[in-house]
């Protein structure tokens, strides 16, 4: 349990049944275990897996009041008491990951031969890629939505140059009746742009984990969820009802305290700034997409600076070296000839002869590679398609730009 991150510690007593007395320490608790350590010695007293845990709850009795009793499968009760800053607190956290890991799929065993460790490792990167092509999906569709608006506007402007101009012409012209019944062709464009505002409304979601929620006293936390937007974070209580909408543009900074729990915050001038910190047993799935999204508001403190040979790797971190490992173990699967006059003895010869990639895995890493190849492909397409949207609102920007500069000069000379 010593290589495992930390999520939190809080200051408490423990029940030493045999010696029937309150020692103080500190509770620890990481992803998948607990750990007590006297603060005398030092020493830890008891450490169990959350796997093991069969029952947590809130108690009190005639030994004591405001504690917290873990009950094992083994039947052994441990008693927790003065926890710091509440009860509330750490029983909300502590519950919140041994239902994660309650509802966690088992794992799998851990692969066994180098073809296992690739499949995971492309299977990760896949992932990361989906991730990105639906964010960039969505934003493909607001960019559609602004040239919707911009072809809305330039019907507009037409309208209010066939206006000037009937303004502008002599009671006498023969044409000019005709120029009042131009609006009801502009009808359907009109009709067909009251859709646009539905698309703008239409939020994508990229991500969304259960975390514990705490708004400035830790002492006060609450289960909810966090939901990841391509225009910003949700938040949201236990019920699905909304705490707090940050749109990207206003969140000044996140900090990453540890793997499992940052703290988002929007600053004020004249009144107080709105702070939110959340813990989550699945916050290594929403960390990577935050760094892309908010990379220049992002900060990692020392506790998620932890060196990678101190803490297992997660699947996320070891999709970011994907193609390092996949070059690597892609040569070596490959079968080498033996150079001619060479002298080889059977042991080195019966290590050639066994690949590190099973016809299994080989399979499906050729699958897996498929749809990465086809991921990929349509993220092209759809990058050149929006490059091109791009061009076109530039020009239309231009265009309506010149367009509202004629219509001013005119209007100026009619008044």
């Amino acid at each position: 349990m010593s290589r495992e991150i930390c999520v939190h510690s809080w200051p408490c007593s423990y029940y030493l049944e045999p010696e029937k007395r309150w020692v103080p320490g500190k509770l620890s608790l990481t992803s998948r275990s607990l750990r007590f350590m006297t603060d005398k010695t030092g020493e830890t007293l008891v450490s169990f897996p959350l796997s093991s845990v069969v029952e947590i709850k809130k108690e009190a009795s005639h030994f004591v009041f405001s504690s917290i009793t873990i009950l094992e499968n083994s039947g052994l009760k441990h008693w927790f008491s003065s926890l710091q800053p509440s009860r509330n607190a750490v029983f909300s956290i502590i519950e919140h990951f041994w239902r994660e890991l309650l509802l966690s799929p088992p794992e799998a065993a851990l692969p066994v031969t180098k073809g296992k460790q690739l499949t995971g490792l492309m299977a990760c990167s896949q992932k990361r890629l989906e991730e990105t092509a639906r964010v960039l999906h969505h934003q493909g569709e607001q960019l559609d939505s602004i040239t919707r608006g911009l072809d809305k506007m330039e019907s507009d402007l037409d309208m209010a140059d066939r206006l000037l101009t009937e303004l502008e012409s002599p009671s006498w012209w023969p044409f000019s009746s005709k120029l009042w019944k131009m609006p009801a062709e502009t009808n359907p464009k009109e009709s067909t742009s009251m859709a646009s505002p539905k698309v703008l409304g239409k939020e994508g979601v990229v991500v969304r984990i259960p975390a514990v929620i705490s708004q400035g006293n830790a002492s006060h936390v609450k289960a909810g969820s966090l939901t990841i937007l391509v225009s910003g974070l949700e938040i949201h209580d236990s019920c699905s009802l909304l705490m707090h909408r940050f749109e990207r543009e206003d969140i000044d900074d996140i900090k990453v305290h540890t793997p499992y729990e940052i703290s988002i915050q929007q600053r004020f001038i004249g009144r107080p700034d709105i702070a939110y910190r959340l813990i989550s047993a699945k916050m290594s799935e929403a960390i990577p997409i935050l760094e892309v999204q908010f990379s220049k508001k992002m900060e990692l403190l020392e506790d998620a600076l932890m060196p990678r040979s101190a803490r297992s790797s997660s699947p996320i971190e070891k999709g970011c070296s994907v193609w390092q490992a996949a070059s690597g173990l892609m040569d070596r699967a490959m079968p080498h000839e033996p150079c001619s006059g060479s002298q080889e003895g059977p042991s080195l010869q019966l290590q050639r002869s066994e690949p590190l990639v099973s016809e299994g895995d080989a399979q499906e890493l050729r699958q897996i590679l498929r749809k990465l190849k086809s991921l990929a492909l349509d993220t092209e397409t759809e990058l050149e398609r929006q490059d091109d949207v791009l061009d076109g609102i530039t020009a239309a920007i231009d265009r309506t730009t010149l367009t509202i500069d004629k219509h001013n000069q005119r209007t100026k000379k009619l008044t």
